[in-house]
Order: C-alpha cells, then sequence, then structure tokens
C-alpha cells in the first residue's frame, strides 16, 4: 500500500498537535507520508505558556510542545526555517523558500495567526517593521524582545486590555515593571466579561501594581519617551508592548484562490473550498467556534487525524464549547458560554454576586436548569462544579446561592468537584480535552504520577490551570489502590 502524501503547512501548536494525532494513529508512516513545514526555527512550543516566560516562572525550554529528536523518531519530515512561496492546486504541489517543492494528496493549513499592529503613529518604521522600543506578544522571539527591556522600576506600556495584554501585564508587573495598560474600551475583557466582571477584575490587577487607562486610545509613540493618548495625556514608557488583538493568517489561503472570511472558511470534515485542502486552528473559520483559543484547535487535530489516516471516516467537528481562563498569577478567572446575558433576556435565568472587596465576581446564566454560561472571578470552587456542570449539561443544584459560591452539593453529600463525585466523562483538562475517565485509564495503565499521567494523556501541559485537579485525582487513586 503507498502512503498518502500529506503536507501541514506551520508547526505551531495546531501543526504539532496534527502530527501527533497522525503518528497516534498512525505509528509506521504505513498510511500517511507526513510532511511538515514551519517557517520559525524553532521546535514547537506552546503559545499559552508564554505569559509564564514573560513572568519569569518557566523558561523558553520548558514551553517545547516536542523533543528535538521527535520528527525523526516518528518519521514525520519535518522542514524549520522554510516558508511556503506558492501552492499549485492542479499539481498538487508546494513550493518552499529553500528552492524545493513537496508533492501532496492532502494539504494542511495550520498558519495561525498574526498581531495586529493599530495604526498608531510612531509604532511602526518607514519600511513597516516596529519601532524601537515596541514589541508584540506573539511568540518566543517577542518574549526576548520583551525581556530585554522590561527592567525593574522601568515604566512599561501594554496596548490591550484584553486575555493576552492582562497576562503580559500581570508577567511584567510580576517583575517590578510599572506597567500601564491602555484599552480603547470601558472595561476589561470585553468579549470574556460583562463590564460589571471587568471592574472587579480591574481593581484585582490594580492592587497587584497595574494602572489603567480605559476608554483611551495611543494618538503617537515617541521612541525613548513614552504615548500621548487620544486626550492629550502622557504615558511615560520604556517599552511598548502591543497585544492588541490577532488576525487570521489567510495570505496563502487567499493567494491560492480559497474562500476566506475572517479566516479560512471549512466544513465539519475541516475542509475548505478545495476538497484536497484542509485548515485547522487560528486560520480555519468553523461556525462551531471561536478563534484564539486552543482547544478547539485540538479538538480539530484529533478529528482531521481520524480523516486522514482513515481511523474514522465518519468524524466531523461539530465546534468547541469553550472555557476561557486567565492565566495570571494570583488572579483566578473562568469564563465560559453566555457571559453577556442580562436578567431581561427570555428564557435566561441569570444569577450575580459583586464582592469587589474582596476580589469575587460570580454570575451564572442557566436555561432550563443547565448551565449556559458563567463569569467566576475569585471563587475558584464555584469555577471548579460550573465547569463541571456546563461540560456535563447536567441540571444544576437547585441552591442557586451555594453554587456561586462553591458550597452546592450532589446528591451524594460530597463536593461536586471531589474527584470521587466527579463523572467518567467529565473533562479535567481543557486544553487537552483529557476526562477523568482517560487519566483513570491511564492510572490503571500504569501512569502512577502526575508526571506521568501528564506524559500519557497532557493534561496539564497545556495552560497549567488543571495541575490541582490532575493531583487530587493521582491522590484518590494512591489512596483506592
Amino acid at each position: 500500500m503507498t502512503a498518502r502524501r500529506v503536507v501541514v503547512v506551520g508547526y505551531g501548536m495546531a501543526g504539532a498537535r496534527l502530527a501527533e494525532e497522525v503518528r497516534r494513529r498512525d505509528k509506521t508512516g504505513e498510511r500517511v507520508a507526513l510532511t511538515v513545514v514551519g517557517a520559525e526555527p524553532h521546535a514547537a512550543y506552546n503559545r499559552v505558556l508564554l505569559s509564564a516566560v514573560v513572568a519569569g516562572t518557566m523558561s523558553p525550554e520548558s514551553v517545547r510542545l516536542q523533543d528535538a529528536d521527535w520528527a525523526e523518531k516518528h518519521d514525520v519530515d519535518l522542514r524549520l526555517g522554510v516558508r511556503v512561496t506558492a501552492v499549485d492546486r492542479a499539481a498538487r504541489t508546494v513550493a518552499l523558500s529553500d528552492g524545493s517543492t513537496v508533492d501532496y494528496d492532502a494539504l494542511v493549513l495550520a498558519t495561525g495567526s498574526t498581531a495586529w499592529v493599530p495604526p498608531t503613529e510612531g509604532l511602526r518604521t518607514e519600511d513597516g517593521s516596529l519601532a524601537e522600543g515596541v514589541a508584540c506578544f506573539r511568540d518566543l522571539d517577542d518574549c526576548a524582545a520583551i525581556l530585554a527591556r522590561a527592567k525593574p522600576g522601568a515604566p512599561v506600556a501594554v496596548l490591550g486590555g484584553g486575555l493576552l495584554g492582562l497576562e503580559a501585564a500581570r508577567g511584567l508587573a510580576g517583575r517590578g515593571a510599572l506597567v500601564t495598560v491602555v484599552h480603547p474600551v470601558g472595561h476589561l475583557m470585553e468579549r470574556q466579561l460583562d463590564p460589571g466582571a471587568g471592574a472587579v477584575l480591574a481593581t484585582t490587577l490594580t492592587e497587584l501594581g497595574i494602572e489603567f487607562r480605559l476608554n483611551r486610545v495611543a494618538a503617537r509613540y515617541v521612541p525613548g519617551d513614552g504615548l500621548k493618548l487620544d486626550d492629550g495625556s502622557h504615558i511615560p514608557a520604556d517599552l511598548v508592548v502591543v497585544s492588541a488583538g490577532v488576525r487570521a493568517e489567510t495570505s496563502l489561503a487567499e493567494a491560492m484562490g480559497l474562500e476566506c472570511d475572517r479566516g479560512v472558511l471549512v466544513d465539519d470534515s475541516l475542509r475548505t473550498s478545495d476538497p484536497r485542502v484542509h485548515a485547522i486552528g487560528d486560520c480555519a473559520n468553523h461556525p462551531g467556534t471561536v478563534s484564539g483559543l486552543v482547544q478547539p484547535a485540538w479538538e480539530q487535530a484529533e478529528v482531521l487525524a481520524d480523516l486522514l489516516t482513515g481511523t474514522a471516516p465518519a468524524a466531523r467537528y461539530r465546534g468547541t464549547p469553550v472555557v476561557t481562563r486567565l492565566k495570571a498569577r494570583g488572579v483566578d478567572l473562568a469564563a465560559l458560554g453566555e457571559v453577556h446575558a442580562e436578567l431581561s433576556d427570555a428564557g435566561a435565568e441569570v444569577l450575580c454576586l459583586q464582592d469587589p472587596v474582596r476580589g469575587r465576581y460570580a454570575k451564572l446564566v442557566l436555561r432550563e436548569d443547565r448551565v449556559t454560561g458563567a463569569i467566576l472571578l475569585g471563587v475558584p470552587d464555584a469555577a471548579a462544579t460550573v465547569t463541571q456542570l456546563y461540560d456535563a449539561k447536567t441540571p444544576a443544584p437547585s441552591d442557586r446561592l451555594a453554587l456561586l459560591l462553591g458550597r452546592a452539593l450532589p446528591a451524594s453529600g460530597a463536593p461536586a468537584h471531589s474527584p470521587a463525585d466527579l463523572p467518567a466523562s467529565a473533562v479535567v483538562c481543557r486544553c487537552n480535552t483529557v476526562s477523568k475517565g482517560q487519566l483513570v485509564k491511564a492510572w490503571r495503565g500504569g501512569a502512577c504520577s502526575v508526571a506521568d499521567l501528564a506524559a500519557t494523556t497532557r493534561a496539564t501541559t497545556g495552560c497549567g490551570g488543571c495541575a490541582e485537579a490532575v493531583r487530587g485525582i493521582a491522590d484518590w487513586l494512591a489512596a483506592a489502590d
């Protein structure tokens, strides 16, 4: 049997995960001859953990997704530091920047997204490059540029009060930098939070040393001086970190003539308008998910690996219910589902608890007794229980206030987030879609430590937010043995 030639363009989190999933199903390469092209010179790494690199709690080496020899060991033709210059869809060939070409039977675009730099005067030079003292926050090279200038006591401005901007700001503040966040909206993380939650989050982060200029736009940047805002005020800045959003990287897809609209349009088989070309991750636009998060990309990689190897021809991607977590030291925040529902919304039961003095905000949205949305800031016990209910789509406890406070009890009488009480289908690690049942199976297969469970299932290797839950399950299993 001749192996099908599959070429993956992009060696970021989506492309690397797809390669792993293909080889998990086709260990010998008998079905799929796999080539992966990566523009960066590095091995694949976990972008979710870049804020920890900026904060100094993790090294660049510790966020690698694969060992340097992974591709060689798994019979993958990995081309690093090489870009795709053209694709001939009729001949099914890919031209690379090193002058070589690669033939394909199926092509996968995993080109990710790029940082968007607002058109603020002075942020870019005449040739389009970033000005001195300006850095984006998107990759490992960006982290190196940021850390080279972010000295303790030095003023730093962060453009963008979204998820990544706040993670960068918290990491820099933790290093002693004097951080000011400039955000054009009236509250932080407006995609994931309502105004009340955004206000409490701003108060919490202010207590950690971060200042905010909300409803303000940077009008001009002067290297070595700082930012002039649209209200005429001035922010000193030795460094400006741009984290104002991302855009799907579709330039190659557009040059190929594929249909694009804020991403490469894909169906449930992750096929583009050319059925021999697929797209996954940030560059793909599927109606059932939100871009910019890792969990959808990795679920897409599993479905596409099933299809490319023929392991499960009926596999389809139906979308991903997303839970967003802010990975900032000292802040416990989760947002999921219908975060912007109001009391007046028909058919919705909306409860809200505000405790800004203690940095707590809890909002719960239910429809037909099921959790359909929540914002949980400073209430980690409630976050564990509510997320479990959201994933399982099971009826919520009748005592809603107890649920908001993390004190709701199921019929068993044990805490709802106890390992013993969790159903086997409960998702423990959202980044890698690892359930309690998979962890139990891995344990019984010989993975009898947290480190072994991580190596076997990948739990804890994403954002790391599930580490305590995995440790609790490991302790429960050890006590039961």
